[in-house]
């Protein structure tokens, strides 16, 4: 039983040196993830055939679809929308392939100027006239279709989902990462002072994380936004004057266990100034937990961005992040789901992988340390 154990450990072992252990390969599925979604934001929008912040008045809800628009029924409702602010009455209607063949008639000669109202439709190119009858009270037209795919749909305005949701994701991702980074500087030289100075310095400024860990963070939120207005470096701000706290007391008790090591005690007795040696032992030695820590921060203010901007204190139009989009998804959720579904996923495979990138550093750190 004995030599089966040490088989098997010895094993694993071999795995987690690969990286193909339960932690290593959660790890590499974890960052396939975060890169595969954060190619899709950065350079999603630059190949997509629709802006995200055009407006299709004519494909407002528009279901998710393979199929190219528009279908009869869109064609139909298109053209007769154009004709009643012409006016004019459709004598007849035929589509063929891409392109409509329609006559139209009226009490008076028709306008050829207002056949640009074709030309200002998502659904028409420029049309060319081919009869006119009756002293010009009937018309017969050709007009070219646009075709135009609309994967996951289009929202309550008109826009594309997709584009939107890669879009919203630059704006997610930027938040999570910079309010991070911001949070992680902060908290790793006020922990690390806090801890190698110790006694009544280390008392105080732990009472003072404290203090800040009372206060509403959404209180706080609001106060900034009365003050400044709504903007999007307040969301920075706002979340990386609150995220620090945990970092700090991290890094602190880190500080705190390192301080105490043969290597630290030598560099002082060598007369090494307490900067250096924060930054050349305490540091390096406590970047495990910290880079740990930090893959798990980095959801934590991902999720708190979509919660603030769902309030409506975050993002504004027309820039948009997954919180907006899912907050617009649970108002129109009975009649279009799909608004909340795919920002959602976006969201949940983001944070699933950060959780499960953090976990995986974790396992790694701690065996290591055992």
């Amino acid at each position: 039983m004995n030599e089966a154990f040490r088989n098997a450990r010895s094993f694993a072992e071999r795995l987690s040196a690969l990286g193909l252990g339960a932690g290593g390969g959660s790890v590499q599925i974890s960052l396939a993830i975060l890169a595969l979604i954060a190619l899709l934001c950065l350079f999603g929008p630059l190949v997509s055939s629709h802006a995200y912040d055009r407006v299709y008045r004519d494909y407002v809800l528009a279901e998710p679809s393979l199929s190219a628009h528009p279908d009869a029924a869109e064609v139909a409702l298109a053209i007769e929308t154009i004709a009643r602010r012409m006016p004019a009455r459709i004598e007849a209607l035929r589509v063929d392939g891409d392109s409509l063949h329609a006559t139209l008639f009226s009490d008076r000669p028709i306008d050829a100027r207002a056949l640009r109202a074709f030309e200002r439709s998502d659904v028409f190119s420029a049309p060319r006239i081919v009869e006119t009858q009756d002293g010009g009270r009937r018309m017969r037209i050709d007009a070219p279709l646009k075709r135009t795919v609309f994967l996951f749909g289009t929202d309550a305005n008109g826009r594309d989902l997709l584009t939107r949701t890669l879009i919203a994701g630059r704006a997610s991702l930027a938040v999570g990462l910079l309010a991070s980074m911001v949070a992680l500087f902060i908290g790793v030289a006020y922990g690390a002072i806090a801890g190698y100075a110790g006694g009544r310095v280390d008392a105080a400024m732990m009472r003072i994380v404290e203090i800040i860990y009372a206060l509403p963070f959404i209180f706080f939120v609001i106060v900034l936004v009365m003050a400044f207005g709504r903007h999007f470096a307040l969301i920075f701000i706002a979340i990386g004057a609150v995220e620090w706290l945990d970092m700090a007391r991290i890094v602190r008790g880190q500080t705190l266990s390192i301080k105490r090591r043969d290597y630290v005690v030598a560099a002082q007795a060598l007369g090494a100034t307490a900067p250096a040696i924060i930054w050349r032992h305490i540091l390096p030695n406590a970047a495990g937990p910290i880079v740990a820590y930090l893959t798990l921060l980095v959801p934590q203010v991902i999720l708190l961005e979509s919660f603030v901007s769902f309030l409506g204190l975050g993002v504004q139009e027309p820039l948009t992040s997954w919180g907006v989009l899912i907050a617009d998804g649970a108002r129109n959720i009975q009649g279009a789901a799909y608004l909340l579904v795919f920002p959602a996923i976006f969201l949940g495979a983001t944070l699933g992988a950060l959780q499960s990138l953090g976990a995986g550093l974790l396992r790694r750190f701690d065996a290591k340390s055992d």
